[in-house]
């Protein structure tokens, strides 16, 4: 192991050892999770595909998609911060085979509906919200689960095989795989493709070793207000956790509700293509992702890390303008291919940082904030998505949100003391340490 941590790849003998992003799945329970979690993530992109197509065939409103989006992330929001809690609180496996059941017995009910016909866009907007509320469980779980499994001299490794197989499945396997099923077998088929790969994942993590709990266990509503608190009081004090999930507030709520509700209705009715190609669209973007996590995990973590996080994910924001520039589908692949690149080299090494510089009793609840403050405007976004698109149109609304996106992104590098890690020794802090000298960035 060398002063920074890392295992030089000579002393790891085989393939794994050979390619840095494999040397994670060396270990047991590692290899376990990424087993039933990649599963579970191609059935999430046949379900992505499928969800928007069904909205579209029962209406032809973009403000469909956009109720269905809301009623999706208001309870994911609603619940993050309790998810927080009790992924520090309990078994971190128990959290995340508990939110999949949920979400895998929504996804299955979706199927059984849209088979027998019987499905109507109140259906999609019930189960929709109990798939949300289980995904604010399973974030912050399994956020916090991987540094629990995977030594810190892999961390980076493990970091990128994530943004690895999280796209080739997500966006890449999944979607293209969905298109196919749609056309075949409807979406019924397609959602319940997705609820078995729940089962897939249940199964693997019910075969990881019992996690350590970091938190205090005690009942009752104080300690786990006292223990919310105890997280604020970290963020506040870093400026790259705090800077970081506000400028990623900003950036969602001007792109995410055009990218999840315009992307399918573009193609639909603007390119008057069908779902195949929309799953081609996602696909290219899961062909960027990955050949970004594939560079990334060969390489350390740049020193210069929150300047390359930035840069990283304003470029990003920029490329979603492409999506209103585009006139050919290949154009929108082209800008899909780009967003997801970007935004996934920008994602490793925020992982990175923050498995390395959040104290592990801590790591599920600052998990937690990350995604409630950085997605706690989405459900505006969804819904300010169809107006803006009747004032201005679908490309414009594209364009004016990788613009306006992408500086906002790039300005939040600005903030004081944003950088200060970069000048510094970066030293872990301990157990429940708050360093005043530490200040790194939020998991986009």
């Amino acid at each position: 192991m060398d002063a920074n941590g890392s295992v030089p790849a000579r002393t790891e003998p085989g393939r794994a050892g050979r390619i840095g992003i494999l040397r994670p799945l060396r270990i047991r329970d590692f290899a376990l999770l990424w087993t039933g979690m990649a599963t579970s993530l191609v059935g999430d992109g046949v379900f992505m595909v499928a969800l928007a197509w069904q909205v579209y065939e029962l209406s032809n409103a973009v403000a469909a998609l956009s109720v269905v989006g809301i009623a999706m992330s208001v309870p994911q929001v609603l619940f993050l911060l309790v998810g927080g809690v009790v992924s520090d609180r309990v078994d971190r496996r128990k959290v995340m085979i508990g939110a999949d059941v949920v979400r895998g017995a929504a996804v299955c009910l979706l199927g059984v509906l849209a088979l027998i016909h019987a499905i109507r866009l109140w259906h999609l907007v019930l189960l929709g919200a109990f798939y949300g509320a289980g995904t604010a469980f399973f974030g912050p779980a399994f956020d916090a689960v991987v540094p629990d499994i995977v030594p810190p001299g892999l961390l980076s490794e493990a970091n990128s095989l994530d943004q690895f197989v999280r796209p080739a499945a997500l966006r890449l396997v999944g979607p293209a795989a969905g298109g196919a099923l749609i056309a075949a077998l409807g979406t019924g088929g397609a959602f319940l493709l997705d609820g078995g790969t729940f089962v897939v994942s249940i199964f693997a993590t019910a075969l990881i070793a019992p996690i350590a709990v970091h938190a205090g266990t005690d009942d009752g509503a104080a300690s786990v207000l006292r223990e919310v608190k105890e997280g604020l009081s970290f963020v506040r004090a870093q400026t790259w956790l705090w800077g970081t999930f506000a400028v990623a507030t900003v950036a969602y709520l001007l792109f995410m509700g055009p990218v999840e509700v315009l992307l399918p209705y573009v193609v639909k009715f603007d390119l008057h293509r069908g779902a195949s190609v929309l799953g081609y669209v996602f696909a290219a973007g899961g062909v960027g992702a990955i050949g970004a996590a594939a560079v990334m995990g060969q390489r350390r973590s740049p020193p210069r890390h929150i300047t390359f996080i930035y840069v990283a994910w304003g470029l990003a924001t920029f490329a979603v303008a492409g999506y209103g520039l585009a006139r050919y589908p290949w154009q929108v692949m082209a800008a899909s291919f780009a967003f997801n690149a970007l935004e996934t080299a920008g994602t490793i090494v925020w992982a990175t940082t923050k498995h390395r510089f959040v104290p592990a009793a801590l790591l599920g609840r600052v998990s937690s904030f990350d995604w409630f403050i950085s997605i706690g405007l989405v459900p505006v976004s969804f819904a300010l998505t169809a107006p803006v698109a009747a004032a201005i149109g679908a490309r414009t609304t594209f364009v004016a949100a990788g613009v306006i996106g992408g500086v906002v992104t790039l300005a939040g590098l600005f903030i004081p003391g944003m950088r200060d890690t970069e000048r510094r020794e970066r030293v872990p802090p301990g157990p429940l340490e708050t360093p005043p000298a530490l200040e790194p960035a939020v998991a986009r």
